[in-house]
C-alpha cells in the first residue's frame, strides 16, 4: 500500500565521527541521532566531561521533520565561524534529528575566520560522510475496541497496511492499539469505521 512521501524524512542511524587538522589545531566532530533537547544536552555533557581540556565545543542541531527546531553555537569562536558551517552541513544533506558537536584543540596558530569556517565545515562533513543515513517515518497511534466476531476484519486491515500492534487484549470485547503511518492514517481510520462494532477511543 503506497503512502504519500510527505510523512518521511532522513536522519542518521547511529553516532559517527570526523577529524580535521590544520596548523596544529585538531577539530574532532561527533554526529548523533537525537529526538529531543534533553537528549542533545546529555550528549553535550558527555563530551564536555570526556574532552574537558578542549578550548571550544561548537555545535549545531536540527530537530523535527521540517527542521522546525534548530540552533547553531560558536562557543567563543568568532561569530558565525563555527556553528553556522556545522549547521550548513546538516542542511545540505537534508537531514533532521541530528546533533553535531565539533571540539577544537587549539594548536597555537590562528586560522582566521575563513580558515575556521573551512575547518568546522570539513570536520562536520566528514562525520556525516561516515554516518549511515536512515529514513524516518512519521506515525500516529490509534486505540479502539471491537467485538470478537469482527477480529478477522481488523486483522486483515493490520495486514493490508502493515500496521504495528502496540497493545492488544482479546475477550468478548477486544481492545487494540495500533501504530499507523501518518500517510495512511485517514484511510485506516475510515476503514476501521466501516467495521460495525469498532469504537475509536479519544487520544
Amino acid at each position: 500500500m503506497q503512502a504519500p512521501q510527505d510523512d518521511t524524512y532522513y536522519s542518521i542511524a547511529g553516532p559517527a565521527e570526523g577529524l580535521y587538522k590544520e596548523k596544529g589545531s585538531k577539530f574532532l566532530a561527533f554526529a548523533y541521532p537525537v529526538t529531543s533537547l534533553d537528549e542533545i544536552r546529555e550528549r553535550q555533557e558527555e563530551l564536555r566531561k570526556q574532552y574537558y581540556d578542549a578550548r571550544h565545543h561548537c555545535y549545531a542541531y536540527i530537530l523535527g521533520k521540517d527542521g522546525e527546531q534548530w540552533r547553531a553555537n560558536d562557543d567563543g569562536e568568532p561569530n558565525h565561524s563555527a556553528g553556522d558551517p556545522i549547521l550548513g552541513q546538516i542542511r545540505s544533506q537534508e537531514l533532521s534529528d541530528v546533533l553535531i558537536v565539533v571540539i577544537r584543540y587549539f594548536g597555537g596558530t590562528k586560522l582566521g575566520v575563513s580558515g575556521l569556517i573551512h575547518a568546522y565545515k570539513t570536520a562536520a562533513a566528514e562525520a556525516l560522510d561516515n554516518a549511515e543515513r536512515e529514513e524516518k517515518i512519521l506515525s500516529t497511534r490509534c486505540s479502539f475496541t471491537f467485538a470478537y466476531p469482527d477480529m478477522n476484519g481488523v486483522m486483515k486491515l493490520v495486514k493490508d497496511f502493515d500496521l504495528t500492534i502496540i497493545d492488544q487484549h482479546f475477550e468478548m470485547e477486544c481492545r487494540m492499539t495500533l501504530e499507523v503511518r501518518q500517510g495512511h492514517a485517514a484511510t485506516v481510520l475510515s476503514k476501521l469505521a466501516e467495521i460495525e462494532s469498532v469504537q475509536l477511543e479519544e487520544e
